[in-house]
């Protein structure tokens, strides 16, 4: 019950058995369903949903037409031992999926103390966002994946199946990475990576063409990637094509991701 009293309220449906705190701010047409608990900090955006039976509290945002399935627990307190009790938010943007049994973390001072989700995500069942990750839009993590804490995935990434993806790791725009992959080092934009621990592939193709970007870029795309990773001294190979693909931006996008700094190493190909 909204306030302790109140099952309906104006341009809101809302269970009676649902426990929405007093504080909690409820955009309109929301839907909050069965056995939901809703805390003092939390906002819910226009037209976002919770199914039924799902938990939100700290400092939360829900952004607009998100929809959360049952048994979702989202922003509690960050599974790190170091947390002790500051300020942190999470921010999830609008038109996200959060399937059943997916759990979402706020901050910690360390991470600068804020999670954030961007718009149209689907986090499938079992999935977990940790404490400090940043998630672009269009992002597809699916089953039992869990996310440690201050990872960067950026925007049209799918992660497959039952893969984990260790602290501090970055995925560069629109790559793929395998089902039941061990994601231990950063992985470019556009790259395709698998393996128990993960290794590079190639480029991501299907997902490029698909983008409707141009033919000749991914052509020339998947030429600078063999020449960067032509061996494993990447800052030598990146001097000698220095120049040569300038004009093609996606290129340039590889190069910058590689060239920033990163807490993991950069995942490479498999030598043969």
């Amino acid at each position: 019950m909204h306030n302790g009293q109140q099952p309906l309220l104006i341009g809101k449906m809302i269970h009676n058995s649902s426990v929405i705190d007093k504080g909690a701010k409820i955009g309109q047409k929301v839907k909050i369903g069965p056995f939901c608990y809703v805390g003092p900090h939390v906002t819910i955006f226009d037209g976002a949903e919770l199914i039924s039976n799902v938990h939100i509290e700290g400092n939360t945002k829900i952004g607009k037409g998100t929809k959360i399935f049952p048994f979702a627990s989202i922003g509690t307190q960050p599974q790190d031992l170091k947390y002790k009790g500051e300020s942190n938010s999470l921010e999830i943007g609008e038109n996200n999926m959060i399937r059943e049994y997916v759990t979402v973390n706020p901050g910690t001072a360390k991470g600068g103390g804020r999670t954030l989700i961007g718009n149209n995500c689907l986090l499938m069942i079992s999935s977990h966002v940790a404490h400090d990750c940043s998630i672009g839009n269009d992002v597809v993590i699916a089953n039992n994946v869990p996310l440690g804490g201050h990872v960067t995935i950026e925007d049209s990434v799918v992660i497959g199946g039952n893969s984990a993806v260790q602290q501090f790791t970055r995925i560069g725009r629109l790559a793929m990475i395998g089902g039941m992959t061990g994601v231990l080092k950063d992985v470019i934009p556009f790259g395709l990576s698998f393996g128990n621990r993960n290794y590079l592939r190639g480029i991501n193709l299907v997902g490029l063409k698909r983008k409707n970007y141009d033919n000749k870029k991914i052509m020339e795309l998947n030429s600078a990637f063999k020449k960067i990773f032509a061996s494993t001294n990447l800052h030598e190979n990146l001097s000698k094509i220095n120049g040569e693909f300038k004009d093609n931006d996606l290129v340039a996008e590889v190069i910058n991701f590689i060239a920033k700094d990163k807490k993991r190493p950069i995942c490479t190909p498999q030598s043969e």
